[in-house]
């Protein structure tokens, strides 16, 4: 099963690097990802000055996600993608299955004890971490305002309709955050069936005032249009909203459910040696601190964030992005982070329970 995102962030202009010389490479490099702002982003931080470094011309293709086109190429020999950004699902199952070039053991020896997340095995390089976030609309409350993922369940407290997306994924955690569930502890509640049942018992309470997404944009347009008042939504769109003028957009960090997402070189890719230049050069705690600035989602690691808080406001605007961003300690602490092998195990069965659930609403 594949989570479905869309990356829309505010417009980006082009960004100075991190430059140094190198041996220059004889040829270029084919660079997949999800395209739109995002990528934008990544030729920010990352691409600018790997391109100066090295001397070369980086192509950035862009593709919807999975392992299909991947496997393609690498069953047929034809491989034409030199990196590509993965889902932390894509990450592992594509690793097990030999998808992926396996990087020399100690290449990152300087993440040690520097990463957010585990690095789930020796294919994956670091990228960024995301979140799925509640946020609402400061417009709405003029006196006590919603601070913790309970207050998204409290109709009496903070009244008016609520925002979810058609996906199982993240609404489960949140529901059994909010009822009291740990973070920590919500996929072994979850992996059971009376887990199950709580999650859904603890959604129903906003039965009658839930509207649904299944757009990136559209838990924005409700908040704008006053549709509704709060909204699960992706941290990246509210930050980028919030950051482009919106500031009655207000995320809150307790309770959310965090993504990774990372590089890999698929196997018999044809510039394999520049691949692994450029995911060391992505890993380097300037480039992951550097793409902070074109986009509001974390940097993988704790000394990329560091340079963020030491250089606010970082933003490339000249706002403090760090407001903004889904992996300070603080909110770490009580964030849950998403399990992929929960989500591969169960999550045809999920969506097809979400699915009836949502019908139920209607009766």
């Amino acid at each position: 099963m594949r989570l479905i995102r869309n990356h829309v962030f505010a417009a980006l202009v082009t960004g100075t690097g991190f430059f140094c010389s190198y041996p220059a490479f004889a040829e270029d490099l084919v660079v997949t990802s999800w395209g739109g702002a995002y990528t934008l982003s990544q030729q920010n931080a990352y691409g600018a000055s790997f391109e100066e470094q090295h001397q070369i011309d980086i192509t950035w293709e862009e593709y919807s996600g999975g392992l299909l086109e991947i496997r393609a190429q690498v069953e047929s020999g034809d491989v034409v993608w030199d990196v590509v950004d993965v889902f932390a699902h894509d990450a592992r199952a594509g690793c097990r299955e030999g998808l992926f070039e396996k990087l020399p053991k100690n290449f990152f020896s300087s993440l040690d004890n520097d990463l957010l997340v585990d690095r789930p095995n020796e294919c994956v390089g670091p990228n960024i971490l995301w979140s799925w976030a509640m946020a609402y609309d400061a417009r709405d409350f003029d006196g006590e305002r919603p601070a913790a993922i309970d207050d998204f369940f409290d109709l009496e407290r903070f009244p008016g309709k609520r925002a979810l997306g058609v996906y199982p994924q993240a609404n489960l955690e949140i529901a059994l955050v909010a009822d009291g569930v740990e973070p920590d502890a919500v996929y072994s509640v979850l992996a059971t069936d009376e887990g199950i049942r709580r999650a859904f018992s603890k959604l129903s309470q906003l039965k009658g005032h839930l509207e649904f997404w299944s757009a990136g944009e559209e838990p924005i347009e409700m908040l704008q249009s006053g549709d509704v008042s709060m909204a699960i939504a992706y941290n990246g769109r509210v930050g980028a909203a919030a950051l482009d003028g919106r500031d009655w957009l207000v995320p809150v960090w307790d309770g959310q459910v965090v993504e990774e997402e990372w590089f890999v070189i698929p196997k018999g890719a044809p510039r394999a040696n520049l691949a692994r230049a450029f995911l060391k050069h992505a890993a380097a705690p300037e480039q992951q601190a550097e793409q902070a600035r074109w986009i509001t989602y974390g940097p993988m690691r704790k000394s990329a964030l560091a340079l963020i808080e030491e250089g606010e406001p970082w933003f490339h605007s000249g706002k403090e992005v760090l407001p903004h961003l889904p992996t300070t300690t603080a909110r770490l602490n009580r964030s849950v982070i998403s399990d992929p092998l929960f989500w591969e195990e169960n999550g045809s069965e999920l969506t097809e329970q979400f699915a009836t659930w949502r019908q139920n609403l209607s009766q």
